[in-house]
């Protein structure tokens, strides 16, 4: 499985298994809290920022825009404007990541993230959830913490890893759920989508 680099490698153990003889099958599961499709909470940038347990449930569930995005190196201002997004809506950025990152388990460094440009204009239009389909909404040379911090000092919650090569662009119902980790900076969740029409 693809992961940050210097992230611990993600491990599932068998500890009793049914088919040994064993009364129960039990898995133990070692992993980084932002492994696959997971969610920074602020705490994750923010000193004192909201930890993952204090998400609000609407901020993962409700209505919820897949924007395609055609550049391939990273989303710009000049990507969002004809968009016109809008206060409180959660955007989830479909990119060339979809179609070529999630192809390999070796960490890909030239994925498509949003440059913190965009990430003060997402501010700007008063967004509360923002998703990509790969590892970061930074970059991973350039714009790394920067994107992070402008996101999530503004209070708005974010969704990486998002594999949405099947997904079309348009309106859709989302599910996001992370897992409740007590003060948490992040976590693995699980991300439905439904379409509205």
């Amino acid at each position: 499985m693809v992961r940050w680099p210097g992230d611990p490698p993600v491990r599932i153990e068998r500890v009793s298994d049914l088919e040994k003889g064993d009364e129960a099958t039990l898995s133990r599961l070692s992993l980084s809290a932002h492994t696959g499709t997971h969610m920074d909470a602020p705490r994750h940038y923010v000193r004192g920022g909201a930890a993952i347990d204090a998400m609000p449930l609407e901020a993962g569930i409700g209505r919820v825009r897949v924007l395609e995005i055609k550049g391939r190196t990273s989303i710009r201002p000049e990507d969002l404007e004809p968009h016109r997004i809008r206060r409180g809506e959660r955007i989830l950025f479909k990119t060339h990541n979809s179609g070529r990152c999630w192809k390999t388990d070796s960490f890909m460094e030239d994925y498509v993230f949003i440059a913190r440009e965009a990430a003060t204009f997402l501010v700007q239009r008063g967004v509360r959830l923002v998703g990509i389909d790969y590892l970061s909404v930074g970059g991973f040379k350039v714009d790394g913490p920067e994107t992070h911090k402008i996101l999530l000092d503004a209070g708005i919650w974010i969704i990486e890893g998002l594999d949405l090569s099947s997904v079309q662009p348009g309106g859709y119902v989302m599910a996001c759920l992370p897992l409740r980790l007590e003060n948490g900076d992040g976590a693995p969740a699980r991300v439905v989508l439904r379409s509205l029409t």
